[in-house]
């Protein structure tokens, strides 16, 4: 059950670390409207992404996972 939770959290962190990115990105070229939101879920979706990827190769670089 911990295990469930932890990855919960994890999937959490992630999403808002993307959401962030995504935020910001449409922040950054000052963009409203259907195609912001478009663009900041693709963006989103990407960093999340490739935070998942490196917390578990950090984490089975240090052992922590099989």
């Amino acid at each position: 059950m911990a295990s469930i939770a932890l990855s919960v959290l994890a999937i959490l962190a992630c999403g808002a670390v993307g959401a962030l990115a995504g935020f910001g990105a449409i922040s950054a070229i000052g963009w409203a409207g259907t195609g912001a939101a478009i663009l900041a879920a693709v963006v989103g979706m990407v960093v999340a992404t490739l935070a998942w990827a490196a917390g578990v190769a950090l984490l089975r670089r240090l052992g922590w996972l099989r």
